[in-house]
C-alpha cells in the first residue's frame, strides 16, 4: 500500500510540473506579445503549483526511502513548504478571479487599473501571505505537537496541532471559496446586463453600431473563473471538511484517510488548473501548438 501511494504521488508530482511547465513557458510567450498584465496573475498560478508538485517530489522520497525518523524541526518545516505552497495557489487562483472581475467590471479603466507596479505589489503580498500561513507554526511553537514519540513519517496531524489547521481553513480556505462565489456572481449579473443592453440595441435596429464581442468575451471570462471554482471547490472541500471533523473530534475520522486520500485530491487542483485554463483560453492553446510545432522543427 505505500509503495502504491508512493507511486501516485510521484506520477502525480511530475504531472504537476510539466504540465504547469508547459503552461508557463506559453504564458511568457504570450506575455511578449501583449500588453495585458493580468497575465502575470495566471503566470504566478502556473508557478504556485509547480512548487506544489516540488514539495511533492519530497514526500515521494520518503514514500521510496528506509524509515529515517526524521525530527520535529525537519517534518515541521517541510509541511510548512507544502503549506505555503497550497496557499500559495489558492490565492493565485483568488487574484486570477479578481482580475477577470476587474475587466469585466470596468473595461474601459481595466489598463489604466492594472499597471505593472500593483501586479507587482499584489503578486509580493500574495507570496508574503502565503509565507505566513505556512511558516507559522516556525514562528509560533506553541502551535506544534510535542509528542514525544517518535516520528516515522512527516505529516499534517503529526506536528501541526489542531487550531493551526482552523486557523488556515479559516484565513484561507472559507474566504477564498466565498469570493469565488461573490465574484463569480457578480460578473453573472454583469454579463446578463451586456446580454439585455445588446437585445434592446438590436431591438431597436442598430445592432450593426454594438457588435456583441464584449458579451461574448464576459461570458469566456466568467466560464473560466467558474469552472477553476468549480474545480477548486470539488478538489479541496472534501479535505477541509474532513480535517475540521479531525480536528473536533480526533476518533471520529481516521486521519491516514485524509492525509493519503482527501489531500490527494487536493493537490489534483495544481494539476487541473493548467489543463483548464490551457483548455479554455484561446490564446494559451495557440501558444502551447505553435511551442509543440517549433520542437518537432527541431527534432526532425
Amino acid at each position: 500500500a505505500t509503495s502504491a501511494f508512493g507511486l501516485i504521488l510521484a506520477v502525480l508530482a511530475s504531472l504537476i510540473i510539466t504540465a504547469n511547465a508547459l503552461v508557463a513557458v506559453a504564458l511568457l510567450r504570450l506575455i511578449q506579445k501583449s500588453s495585458c498584465n493580468g497575465l502575470y496573475f495566471v503566470l504566478n498560478l502556473a508557478v504556485a503549483d509547480s512548487m506544489v508538485g516540488f514539495t511533492v517530489v519530497g514526500l515521494v522520497m520518503d514514500e521510496f526511502s528506509p524509515p529515517f525518523y526524521p525530527t520535529q524541526t525537519f517534518c515541521v518545516l517541510r509541511m510548512a513548504f507544502v503549506t505555503s505552497s497550497s496557499a500559495a495557489s489558492i490565492l493565485s487562483l483568488t487574484l486570477v478571479a479578481f482580475d477577470r472581475h476587474l475587466a469585466i467590471r470596468q473595461p474601459f479603466h481595466y489598463f489604466r487599473l492594472m499597471t505593472g507596479l500593483r501586479v507587482g505589489v499584489r503578486l509580493v503580498g500574495l507570496w508574503l501571505l502565503a509565507a505566513i500561513i505556512g511558516f507559522l507554526p516556525v514562528l509560533a511553537p506553541s502551535l506544534q505537537q510535542t509528542s514525544t514519540s517518535t516520528i516515522d513519517k512527516c505529516s499534517f496531524f503529526g506536528v501541526f496541532q489542531p487550531r493551526y489547521m482552523l486557523t488556515v481553513f479559516c484565513i484561507g480556505f472559507f474566504p477564498a471559496l466565498f469570493l469565488f462565489i461573490y465574484l463569480y456572481c457578480d460578473m453573472l449579473k454583469i454579463a446578463a446586463m451586456h446580454v439585455q443592453h445588446i437585445r434592446e440595441v438590436e431591438h431597436a435596429g442598430l445592432a450593426g453600431s454594438c457588435p456583441p464581442s464584449r458579451a461574448t468575451n464576459d461570458m469566456k471570462a466568467m466560464r473560466t473563473v467558474a469552472v477553476l471554482t468549480g474545480c477548486f471547490t470539488l478538489s479541496w472541500l472534501p479535505f477541509f471538511i474532513a480535517s475540521i471533523v479531525q480536528t473536533m473530534c480526533l476518533e471520529c475520522f481516521p486521519y491516514k484517510v485524509i492525509e493519503n486520500y482527501l489531500w490527494l485530491l487536493g493537490l489534483g487542483n495544481s494539476l487541473l488548473n493548467p489543463l483548464l485554463y490551457s483548455y479554455w483560453q484561446k490564446d494559451v492553446r495557440l501558444q502551447l501548438s505553435q511551442l509543440a510545432a517549433s520542437v518537432k522543427r527541431r527534432v526532425l
